[in-house]
């Protein structure tokens, strides 16, 4: 497999916390890599530096092999990296169908807050990706109206609607009702595959990681402690006392990072 995202050395510190203390990692071609750990081991500061909102004291980030350390998000976006946000950012006082049509027209450049809105073209777009994600139905919601479920899948959608070629995802479940989320993801998993769309995402619901990653990253204080197959890493004692909060005695020690995949 190749690697799509590689960074190296990442360091940030803000004042004596290290929100990122020498991260080495890859992000392969085609996968679903799920980042794990307590608050404030530093996921969503890694988020924030591969898509330019935070800019790492140290290291490097490369992108299809070309760097994009110190890129503003604009201009990674442009590179064909998206995300989305723990707290949906939608416009609350438009429709799913409009949020969805700005989102298609600033992928051409086009920011005015109105011109999307009145070009068919941008707005069939914009319907057929609702339809994919099983939104087509809350179209015509105002974002404001809707559930924290619709809300993710309508944020998300419009990450997707960039055509990104990587998408990093911070918590897609979070405030989402137990009874939604598996659906909410295997919605999220088919649509993304589809469009042959490699994901990073940061989730706390070990059962989403276990049933949808491909591999596991385990942050712990600005590090990567462990990395690989979901079964072994989550599987790992320490993993199951420290992040997921249980012990679990007999379970065999997960590799170090860089043992059996990649750091």
């Amino acid at each position: 497999m190749t690697a799509l995202l590689e960074a190296r050395g990442l360091r940030l510190a803000f004042g004596g916390v290290r929100a990122a203390d020498g991260i080495d990692l890859d992000v392969m071609q085609g996968e679903f890599l799920a980042i794990i750990g307590p608050n404030g081991a530093g996921k969503t500061t890694f988020i924030n530096m591969a898509t330019g909102y935070l800019r790492p004291q140290a290291g490097s980030i490369a992108y299809e092999g070309r760097p994009i350390t110190g890129l503003s998000p604009r201009a990674i976006v442009r590179r064909g990296i998206a995300r989305s946000f723990q707290l949906p950012q939608l416009f609350t006082e438009h429709t799913v169908l409009e949020n969805a049509a700005l989102a298609v027209a600033a992928r051409e450049g086009i920011w005015s807050p109105l011109a999307p809105l009145l070009r068919p073209r941008w707005r069939e777009e914009a319907a057929a990706l609702l339809g994919s994600f099983g939104l087509a139905a809350l179209a015509d919601i105002r974002a404001d109206a809707l559930n924290e479920g619709a809300r993710k899948l309508a944020d998300i959608a419009m990450a997707v609607a960039l055509r990104p070629r990587l998408l990093l995802m911070d918590e897609p479940t979070s405030g989402v009702a137990a009874a939604e989320k598996m659906g909410i993801v295997e919605t999220l998993v088919r649509v993304l595959r589809e469009a042959r769309v490699t994901a990073v995402f940061v989730e706390h619901d070990m059962e989403v990681v276990e049933r949808f990653a491909d591999r596991v990253a385990v942050w712990s204080q600005g590090r990567i402690a462990a990395l690989g197959p979901p079964a072994r890493v989550l599987a790992d004692p320490a993993v199951q006392r420290e992040v997921i909060g249980i012990e679990k005695a007999g379970a065999p020690p997960v590799p170090a990072a860089g043992e059996g995949g990649h750091a």
